[in-house]
């Protein structure tokens, strides 16, 4: 399903082939989506953001239209760095040497592993819903964990939660969606988007992948933070966080403190009105959050 304005194609990227598509003009600007959802989650907000960049939306490898390789033992192929390196590989392709990159959910995780390896690729970053992968793990309590439930089941060893889902994917997915917007049901999702996100439940290669990448957050990720951290990396572009005060960051405590420990420019805004999905459930909010970060 295509967005507005935006023309769709697949690109080789080495291990994979990706969906992609693009729209607009001016410099790179690449959006990155999460779980479980494809490109669509940007069909309102991208539109805009194409009035003053050239905007690139692949689907994440396991997600929408790209390809769905099967894991490793070492939760290696859906790492945040496998997944990063897709993207740096699109810009090759694209004959894109420098971008903006702004990503949600597993998305931002992707984006800021790749600001962090290949720090001469992102101009400005955008980082939507989430903190860190190790740090989330490290302040899980109870009412966390409840919300949050996902990152333990997908974790399990396969095939548990695959069996599990496909019992009725799209009533989980649909579930899932639901469970996390402020309003407690599918209203925020224009029909066309959720039926993108709905069919990938009937896929079981892409129900497999989507385990795949939290399996990598609970191993792989988890110990490439940790490595981070403990050498002193931090993310060198300006980095921009935006997220929901009633989504999964505010109950962390001080999200924005958070960031402020991974990158040496970190500034911050709390959009009232949305749970997990800003650019669906209050996108003039999120923009006039984020774009004068990227207007800067």
């Amino acid at each position: 399903m295509a967005i507005e304005g935006f023309s769709r194609s697949r690109i080789s990227v080495g291990e994979v082939t990706l969906s992609v598509h693009r729209g607009g003009s001016g410099p790179a600007m690449i959006l990155l989506h999460g779980y479980p959802q494809t490109h669509m989650t940007w069909h309102r907000v991208a539109p805009v953001l194409a009035r003053d960049f050239d905007v690139i939306i692949p689907d994440l490898r396991g997600y929408g239209d790209s390809d769905a390789p099967p894991d490793d033992a070492a939760h290696g192929v859906y790492s945040k760095r496998r997944m990063a390196q897709d993207i740096v590989a699109l810009m090759e392709a694209l004959g894109i040497a420098r971008a903006h990159v702004i990503g949600h959910d597993r998305g931002a995780r992707v984006a800021y592993r790749m600001a962090l390896d290949h720090p001469g690729r992102v101009d400005r970053l955008g980082i939507v819903e989430i903190v860190p992968t190790a740090d989330f793990w490290a302040v899980w309590s109870a009412e966390l964990a409840l919300k949050a439930y996902h990152w333990t089941f997908l974790a399990q060893p396969a095939p548990l939660p695959e069996s599990l889902i496909g019992a009725d994917g799209a009533g989980y997915v649909a579930r899932t969606l639901a469970s996390w917007t402020l309003a407690g049901d599918l209203s925020p999702f224009a029909p066309e988007a959720l039926d993108s996100y709905l069919r990938q439940a009937g896929d079981p290669a892409r129900v497999a992948a989507m385990c795949a990448d939290y399996r990598a957050g609970a191993t792989t990720d988890r110990a490439l933070d940790e490595a981070d951290r403990a050498a002193g990396r931090k993310i060198a572009a300006p980095l921009r966080f935006v997220w929901g005060r009633h989504g999964f960051p505010a109950r962390t405590g001080d999200p924005l403190g958070i960031w402020r420990g991974w990158a040496e420019d970190v500034s911050g805004a709390e959009i009232d009105g949305c749970g997990h999905f800003a650019m669906e459930e209050a996108p003039d909010a999120f923009l006039a959050a984020m774009l004068p970060h990227f207007r800067a």
